[in-house]
C-alpha cells in the first residue's frame, strides 16, 4: 500500500504502518497514565488531605514545571538528541510513580503536611517528565504520518479513559473493606509503574526499528535535521541518506520565531482549548458540582465521563469527512467553547447530575476532536525540522493553556470560603 506523507515527500510504502500507530497509542497512554492516575485517585488524596485541596493544588504544581521546562525545549529543540529526550521523560515517569508507592507504603497511608509536600514533589516530576515527553514525541511525529499523531493524541486521552475504569473497578472492588481507598490506590500505581516500564521499552527498543519509522526519520536527516541521529542509529542506520532529488541550494529552515507568526493562530487555538477545559476539569467537577445521588461515586463517573468522550472526540478524525481543517473554522468552533462556563455555572446551581453528566461529556469530546485537528492540520508544507519544531511549538502553547487553566480554576472558589 502507497501513500503520500501529506507534505510533499511523494509516495512511500508503508512497512509497519499499523504496528507503528499501534506503539504510538501506547507512549501516548504512557505519556499521561502516571499523572491521570493521580488525578484519578482525587477522592483518596481528599481523604487524606481534607484541608488542602490537591484536585487544584497538584495541578497547580503540575504545571509551572511542565510549562517551564518545555519552554527550555522548544526554544533549543533543533540540537537536543530527541531520543534521549523521551527516554530521559518516559524513564522519569517511571521512577516518580514508582516513588508514589513507596511513599504511601513508607508512611502507612498517613496524611499530613510531610506527606502532602512528598506528593507535590512528585507532581512537579510528572511535570518535568511530561514536557520531555509530550513535546519531544509530537514533534519527532509531525514530520511522519498524521495518524502517528492521531493515534498519539488518542492514547493521551486512553491513559485517561482506562486510569477512570480501573479506579472505579477498585473503588468497587476494596468499597467495602478496611482502608478500601487506599488499597486501590496502591494497585493503582502498581499498574502504573509496570506501563511506564512498558513505555521505556517501547521506545528505546521497539519503535525506532520500524520501517516506516525508520525512513520519516531518515528523510529528516536529509532535509537537516539534527535531532534524530541517535534513533537513526538505533534503528540501524548509521549514516544520513542523501534525499532522492533533493535540492543542494534549498533555503534553511524557517526560526522558530517564523514558524510562531505563520501559525499563530494554531498557537492560540490550542491554547484555548486548555484552558477553558482546565478551568473546569478536574477541580471544578471535583470540588464544585453539589451533592448528589451518586454520592462518593459522582466526581468518579464525571471524570469518566470526559476522559471516555475525549478519547471519542480524538478518534472521530480518522473519518476524514468530519474532519474540522479550515483555519477560520477551528477558531470559530473553539470560541464557541467558551459558552460551556456559563452552563456549568448553572448546571452545577440549579441542575440535576444528568445534565452535569452531559455537559462534561460534551467538554471531553470537543477538547480531543479539536486538539487532534489542529495538531494534525498545522505541520502541512512543511520540512522535517520545521515540522518538529513546530510541534515543539504548539505543545508548548497546550501547557501554557493548561497552567493558565488550572490558575482560573480557583475563581470557582470565589464567595465559598476555603
Amino acid at each position: 500500500m502507497d501513500t503520500d506523507n501529506g507534505s510533499g515527500g511523494g509516495p512511500v510504502r508503508l512497512e509497519g504502518k499499523f504496528a507503528a500507530m499501534a506503539v504510538c497509542w501506547l507512549l501516548g497512554n504512557g505519556c499521561l497514565f502516571s499523572w491521570n492516575s493521580m488525578l484519578t485517585i482525587e477522592d483518596y488524596y481528599v481523604y487524606l488531605f481534607p484541608s488542602y485541596h490537591p484536585s487544584r493544588v497538584l495541578t497547580l504544581v503540575y504545571q509551572p514545571f511542565a510549562l517551564g521546562t518545555l519552554a527550555v525545549l522548544a526554544y533549543n529543540e533543533a540540537k537536543i538528541d530527541t531520543r534521549k529526550r523521551n527516554l530521559f521523560g518516559y524513564s522519569l515517569f517511571f521512577v516518580s510513580t514508582l516513588l508514589v508507592l513507596v511513599l504511601d507504603l513508607a508512611t502507612s497511608g498517613r496524611g499530613g503536611i510531610g506527606t502532602f509536600i512528598g506528593i507535590c514533589v512528585v507532581s512537579g516530576a510528572f511535570g518535568i517528565a511530561d514536557a520531555h515527553v509530550q513535546g519531544g514525541m509530537v514533534g519527532d511525529l509531525s514530520f511522519m504520518l498524521p495518524e502517528f499523531i492521531q493515534s498519539f493524541l488518542a492514547g493521551l486521552a486512553a491513559s485517561g479513559a482506562l486510569t477512570s475504569a480501573l479506579r472505579l473497578i477498585t473503588k468497587a472492588a476494596f468499597e467495602n473493606s478496611k482502608d478500601g481507598l487506599r488499597k486501590g490506590a496502591i494497585l493503582f500505581f502498581a499498574v502504573s509503574t509496570f506501563f511506564e516500564l512498558l513505555c521505556v521499552l517501547l521506545y528505546a527498543f521497539v519503535f525506532p526499528k520500524l520501517p516506516i519509522v525508520k525512513y520519516y526519520r531518515s528523510k529528516a536527516a536529509s532535509e537537516g535535521s539534527k535531532t534524530v541521529s541517535a534513533d537513526l542509529a538505533a534503528g540501524g542506520i548509521h549514516r544520513q541518506p542523501e534525499q532522492v532529488g533533493q535540492d543542494p541550494k534549498q533555503p534553511e529552515r524557517l526560526s522558530n520565531k517564523q514558524l510562531l507568526v505563520q501559525n499563530i493562530d494554531y498557537a492560540l487555538d490550542m491554547f484555548l482549548i486548555y484552558v477553558l477545559t482546565l478551568s473546569i476539569f478536574p477541580g471544578f467537577l471535583s470540588e464544585d458540582t453539589g451533592s448528589h445521588s451518586l454520592g462518593s461515586w459522582y466526581a468518579l463517573v464525571l471524570i469518566a465521563m470526559y476522559n471516555v468522550w475525549d478519547l471519542i472526540g480524538r478518534c472521530i478524525p480518522l473519518w476524514k469527512r468530519i474532519k474540522l481543517e479550515s483555519r477560520r473554522g477551528l477558531t470559530t468552533a473553539i470560541l464557541s467553547r467558551f459558552l460551556l462556563i456559563p452552563a456549568f455555572y448553572f448546571t452545577a446551581k440549579y441542575g440535576d447530575q444528568g445534565w452535569m453528566i452531559t455537559l462534561t461529556s460534551f467538554l471531553g469530546l470537543s477538547n480531543g476532536y479539536l486538539t487532534v485537528c489542529v495538531l494534525t492540520s498545522a505541520p502541512k508544507g512543511y520540512k522535517g525540522p520545521e515540522q518538529n519544531a513546530l510541534g515543539n511549538i504548539l505543545v508548548l502553547f497546550l501547557l501554557g493553556g493548561i497552567s493558565a487553566g488550572v490558575t482560573l480554576d480557583w475563581l470557582w472558589l470565589i464567595g465559598k470560603g476555603w
